[in-house]
């Protein structure tokens, strides 16, 4: 499966879940805005590693809403960390979801460590994560993405060709913050 199709897939799911989305950064981001631009889709423009610390960010301070972050192999090892945090704190409405193409994709697809002996699972797994599932094909990912915890999803290597996000940072934010801040309290 390639990894746009993957991502089409989430984000079709995601709108129908009325999830937020957070991309990871580069070609993953942009191949979310050509599938499927959504007000409620946080796009990482400039921070490799961090798409699995803020989705369980938002996913704690909105317990009220669906939360997914796409997340790939490479960025993934850059904060493993983020997985026994996931484990730890384990909310009911959080999903990872790392796209495993075993290369680092947005800067000319080197091989990752999951090129060769890696296992993200079984990583997910020892740092404590009780919900880890893994996906190979179009069925087996939308079946995981009713899920929580981490889902790894084995996708070609390669990028789609599509365009830059034509959005600033600010604008991102703006926009994502207008659809995701927390409703105000009633006085």
């Amino acid at each position: 499966m390639r990894r746009i199709d993957a991502i089409s897939i989430i984000a079709q799911e995601g709108e129908s879940q009325g999830a937020l989305l957070v991309g990871n950064i580069g070609y993953p981001s942009r191949e979310l805005w050509a599938v499927g631009d959504r007000r409620s889709n946080f796009y990482m423009l400039g921070s490799m590693g961090l798409a699995s610390s803020i989705g369980l960010g938002l996913g704690l301070a909105r317990p009220d809403r669906r939360v997914v972050a796409i997340d790939g192999d490479g960025s993934i090892l850059m904060n493993l960390g983020s997985l026994a945090t996931i484990a730890d704190q384990s909310p009911n409405n959080f999903l990872l979801v790392i796209l495993d193409n075993g290369c680092y994709g947005s800067t000319g697809c080197q091989p990752t460590c999951t090129d060769r002996r890696a296992d993200l699972a079984r990583i997910a797994e020892g740092a404590g994560v009780s919900e880890v599932r893994v996906a190979a094909t179009p069925e087996e990912l939308r079946a995981g993405l009713a899920g929580r915890g981490v889902l790894v999803v084995k996708v070609e290597a390669g990028n789609a060709e599509v365009p830059v996000i034509p959005l600033s940072p600010e604008e991102i934010l703006r926009r994502f913050m207008a659809i995701s801040a927390p409703p105000s309290p009633s006085s």
